[in-house]
């Protein structure tokens, strides 16, 4: 009896230090996980309007998650009614792109998730950038891309800047961002992330954090960050501890609103009175369910954000690049699609990596269906 113990404390031993090692291997020694703010960062955290007992939280606050129902999202994770992945290879526009200027001064590049090359007014800015296999913390675990990259990093056009919206993986990527950093390019996020970002090696100067309706001034270009209503954390002790935000870009002839991810909020009629109309919107529509209704949006919600900030056009992000919600992967485009029909709402459908000039665009096409 006293050698089984023995042989299993070793074994349970044993596994316990491969797990450790793994972890490191496949975090970078947990670099991945970011860093907490401290001192002056932490100081303007603390100052803002939207902090509150050691944390961030919405305004007006929202539970993050309907214990209620917890357990109904746990059960459509097991029968989801459809194919979690593709059903085949998801068509992509593949290339670096144009080269020239965007005839009508706006185009825009989706490619993948939240994944955003916008071209506004002369300016180049990027969104939520995430170029990794695996929306985690770790290279051998978590959510795995469903189609390669449409271009890869080195071939995209010199930027003005990246746009964070929060600090969950499949928005903020420690190997994209250094990257993009190695470029000089400014990353522009909500309060707080700039830690994680120094972290990972970008120098202070390429970091600028703003709290809600601050703002700055990219090549012609006004960065606000407007509200959101959501939440954020990258590991077991840190929620919320940095803000979350939507992203309002206005140039001088255009307008484009970027979601991140958020749930439904009054705030957003706020931004479009502030800041719209917007010539496109463009809203989260995957990861979807009624137990975490408060901080995602679903193609319902999309349409009624739509109508919140004023927008002219709907392009719907944060799906098809991940399996990150309980329902088949094309539920959320398709319940989209014939919704956006029967409201009479115009919905922009680009294909990953497809270029595509709001003005010019052609009526929208579901070519998701010959994958599900």
């Amino acid at each position: 009896m006293r050698k089984r113990r023995r042989l299993l404390a070793a074994v349970v031993a044993l596994l316990l230090a491969a797990a450790i090692v793994l972890f490191f291997v496949t975090t970078d020694g947990g670099a991945s996980l970011g860093a907490s703010a401290e001192g002056e960062r932490l100081a303007r955290m603390e100052a803002s309007p939207r902090w509150a007992g050691g944390g961030f939280e919405n305004d007006p606050p929202v539970p993050t998650m309907d214990t209620s129902k917890i357990t109904a999202a746990l059960r459509s994770y097991l029968d989801r009614g459809g194919p979690a992945e593709p059903q085949g290879e998801v068509p992509l526009v593949e290339g670096p792109g144009p080269e020239v200027p965007p005839a009508s001064g706006l185009r825009l590049r989706w490619l993948g998730h939240s994944t955003v090359l916008f071209e506004i007014d002369g300016a180049r800015i990027l969104t939520d950038p995430i170029f990794s296999d695996r929306a985690s913390p770790s290279t051998l675990v978590g959510p795995h891309r469903f189609h390669p990259l449409p271009v890869e990093p080195a071939a995209l056009p010199p930027l003005d800047a990246v746009l964070l919206s929060h600090d969950h993986y499949d928005h903020l990527d420690m190997e994209t961002v250094r990257l993009l950093a190695a470029q000089g390019v400014p990353f522009f996020a909500p309060l707080g992330v700039g830690a994680h970002l120094e972290r990972w090696g970008v120098p202070p100067a390429q970091i600028h954090e703003f709290d809600w309706w601050q703002e700055a001034e990219v090549a012609g270009v006004r960065l606000v960050a407007t509200p959101s209503q959501h939440f954020s954390g990258r590991g077991l002790l840190d929620r919320n501890a940095t803000l979350w935000t939507s992203w309002s870009l206005v140039g001088p002839r255009h307008r484009v609103f970027f979601s991140g991810d958020t749930g439904l909020t009054p705030l957003l009629g706020e931004v479009g009175t502030r800041l719209g109309p917007f010539d496109v919107a463009l809203f989260e529509i995957g990861a979807f369910h009624p137990a975490w209704g408060t901080i995602h949006l679903g193609p319902d919600g999309a349409l009624e954000a739509l109508r919140l900030v004023q927008g002219r056009a709907l392009l719907p992000i944060h799906w098809a690049t991940f399996d990150l919600g309980p329902h088949p992967w094309a539920e959320p485009p398709e319940r989209l699609f014939e919704r956006a029909r029967a409201a009479g709402v115009r919905l922009l459908t680009p294909q990953v990596g497809e270029v595509l000039e709001p003005a010019l665009a052609p009526p929208p096409r579901p070519w998701w269906r010959h994958l599900k």
